[in-house]
């Protein structure tokens, strides 16, 4: 088990996307450190089960509902947030993930597979997928910022992924959306650095999530031909567990370890991106 980071001790957190596999546990672990958490979701429900298990440990939480797409539902949210807890520490944006729309059949042109081709992928799927990503950790950002700003050590964690490296086939609005993520955290992290609020990113590996459990296994629990290909570029050969983030996580948000540290973002990959393929 993780060290207690002390400094986090009575710190507010507020985490979107929060009811997800990765941001969930997130959210749990920090609440075992003493901050106080807020988990925004697009319904609150979604978030509720993480905030019973978090109080049911001893932690602080809160659910509420926004999107973060919705300025309103967000500044709203953060009202609700600022009264309960009294400021905001930490911003994670979690929100995100894909959608069928915005998914090709096919890795490569030509291919023999049934279903949407690039050029059967509709507008409206494309951009949603790349604002949910995108937009939304923009959105978050300014409407939490404020708040952050107030505070003596803020931060913000985005979440990226592998594809914003080296895209993915079939997912281009997700990968063009989490490569701006990056460039987007190195820019907020210039911008914000004399005023003391610290900007970075963590990018998973390949994570078994609800968003992709679809494409990486088949009914029977066996692999699929993707997540095979994953493992053989994967040397640590396994897929990531939310585990996995949280060491990087605490380190980045606990201003005593890495204080000095802004605009980067993190790979927790297993040694994917180390990988050559030969």
């Amino acid at each position: 088990m993780i060290p207690i980071h002390e400094n986090l001790q009575g710190k507010v957190a507020v985490v979107t996307g929060g009811s997800g596999v990765l941001c969930s546990a997130m959210s749990k672990e920090l609440a075992r450190h003493g901050v106080k958490i807020a988990i925004l979701n697009r319904t609150a429900q979604k978030g509720e089960e993480v905030v019973s298990e978090i109080c049911s440990a001893g932690g602080e939480a809160i659910a509420l509902a926004a999107d973060v797409l919705n300025r309103e539902s967000l500044e709203k949210a953060k009202e609700e947030i600022v009264e309960s807890f009294g400021r905001v520490d930490i911003l994670i944006n979690g929100a995100g993930g894909n959608h069928p729309d915005a998914i090709t059949a096919m890795e490569t042109f030509g291919e023999e597979v049934e279903g949407k081709s690039f050029f059967e992928l509709e507008e409206k799927g494309f951009s949603q997928v790349f604002a949910s990503n995108f937009t939304g950790t923009f959105l978050a950002s300014q409407v939490f910022g404020k708040e952050l700003l107030k505070q003596l050590s803020p931060t913000i964690i985005n979440v990226s992924s592998m594809s914003s490296y080296s895209p993915m086939t079939k997912v281009p609005a997700y990968s063009a959306a989490k490569a701006g993520i990056n460039n987007f955290t190195m820019w907020m992290a210039t911008h914000f650095a004399e005023a003391g609020l610290r900007v970075n990113a963590i990018a998973p590996g390949f994570f078994l999530t609800k968003q992709n459990r679809d494409l990486l296994m088949n009914p029977d629990g066996s692999y699929t031909e993707r997540s095979n290909k994953i493992m053989t570029h994967t040397p640590m050969r396994r897929f990531g567990n939310p585990e996995d983030l949280l060491g990087t996580l605490l380190w980045l948000v606990d201003d005593s370890y890495s204080g000095f540290v802004t605009g980067i973002t993190v790979p927790v990959d297993g040694g994917f991106m180390a990988y050559s393929g030969v």
